[in-house]
């Protein structure tokens, strides 16, 4: 009953968020996720949803996996034959799962095969202590927080079976180590989809983009912000004055805002250059960040939780060529040669002045993107990944 009550609050708020008709068909698509095949193989991860973090840490992860020789399946946690898989696999990859009846059934068995357990984490959502302080816990409903309020997935981490973890980033994979257990950063990356959604995006708006003649007035310069969840209100506050400088300053800058975000009362004076979306499907997603010319990433300093996140919004821009301003998290400084192919900032004074090099330098915004580019498609692709180590030691679990 816990359960049930928990996925429908997780709907409601989908719902409200996403709107009746675009929320409605991703509830209807997790449902149906329950009832998905799942044959036999080498390696099975379960996951507790059907949304962005699930598809790079499952189905993308899984995808690279089966590119390099091994046999992978997806599945919820909600399958109804989820312990009768334990027959079926060899490695068991866990990410943010509920330790639910049927999850403890499914993991009592694979112990009394001497199978292997891996847990994974993309977020700090383990760890209470961190998910508590954050807007996007308090912005849940009741029924929604139950998922986290204990920990995501915990019980399995501090298992002492568990001694291995899969992460996103060097900063998670220090606290994971804290627990004594062997991590692999595995970086999130973009699949064979993704990239051929990228390809035929570009070639449409290369023929569809007028060239500009020379000296004429500047065109519109358009900085996106992909916020994803509603706990980004306190990321966006980092450049709110920024912004508001820039947009002061250059009447050509107009904000393109994708996803539920709460714009500081500030920047309202220039609502008619500010444009504002919902979520949107995977393909009109790539399209919105092909139709901007800056990409922003900001993260609250200080704060764990945002440290944690990783670089994916650097690569899902940088595919598309078009250059990024990141907050200087350790994700994005290992990420983003400054200066190079993206910017990372620091201070209000930072953000504005390296915004302001991209907003009057046309070619530096060409150059920046060909680069971001070249580092995504070497760096954050299925295609040309190469995490050997890893998948050294799941042959060696076979």
């Amino acid at each position: 009953m816990k359960l049930l009550l928990i996925k429908i609050g997780k709907a409601i708020s989908v719902m409200k968020r996403d709107g009746l008709a675009s929320g409605g068909r991703r509830v209807g698509s997790a449902f149906l996720k329950m009832f998905g095949r799942v044959g036999s193989g080498d390696i099975l991860f379960v996951t507790n949803g059907v949304g962005d973090s699930a598809r790079y840490r499952t189905r993308n992860v899984a995808e690279e996996l089966r590119l390099h020789g091994f046999r992978c399946s997806v599945t919820v946690q909600d399958n109804p034959l989820l312990s009768s898989y334990a027959d079926k696999f060899k490695i068991f990859i866990f990410h943010r799962t509920l330790f639910t009846p049927s999850v403890q059934k499914l993991i009592r068995k694979i112990k009394e095969q001497k199978k292997e357990i891996i847990f994974e984490a993309d977020d700090l959502v383990f760890e209470e202590k961190y998910i508590l302080l954050t807007d996007y816990f308090r912005n849940m409903n009741a029924l929604e927080k139950k998922l986290y309020e204990k920990g995501l997935g915990a019980e399995i981490l501090k298992d002492p079976y568990v001694k291995v973890c899969t992460t996103t980033t060097s900063y998670l994979a220090d606290i994971l180590k804290s627990y004594g257990k062997t991590v692999f950063v595995v970086p999130n990356k973009l699949s064979n989809q993704d990239l051929g959604m990228a390809e035929n995006i570009l070639k449409r708006f290369d023929l569809s983009r007028p060239k500009r003649p020379k000296e004429v007035e500047p065109q519109a310069v358009r900085i996106g912000y992909f916020s994803g969840t509603s706990s980004h209100n306190r990321d966006f506050a980092v450049i709110a004055g920024a912004l508001l400088e820039i947009m002061e300053k250059y009447p050509q800058v107009e904000l393109f805002l994708a996803g539920p975000l709460d714009i500081e009362n500030r920047l309202n004076i220039y609502k008619n250059r500010i444009k504002q979306i919902p979520y949107v499907p995977r393909e009109k997603h790539f399209e919105n960040i092909a139709g901007i010319q800056i990409n922003i990433a900001p993260l609250e300093t200080g704060n764990p939780f945002c440290e944690a996140k990783s670089e994916l919004k650097f690569f899902e821009a940088g595919i598309l060529g078009v250059p990024t301003a990141a907050s200087a998290t350790r994700a994005f400084c290992e990420a983003i040669a400054d200066g190079s192919d993206g910017f990372l900032a620091q201070t209000e004074e930072e953000w504005t002045a390296k915004l302001e090099k991209l907003i009057i330098n046309e070619n530096l915004r060409k150059t920046m993107g060909a680069k971001a580019r070249e580092k995504a498609l070497k760096k954050y692709t299925n295609k040309n990944s190469d995490s050997a180590k890893y998948y050294n030691y799941l042959r060696s679990r076979l």
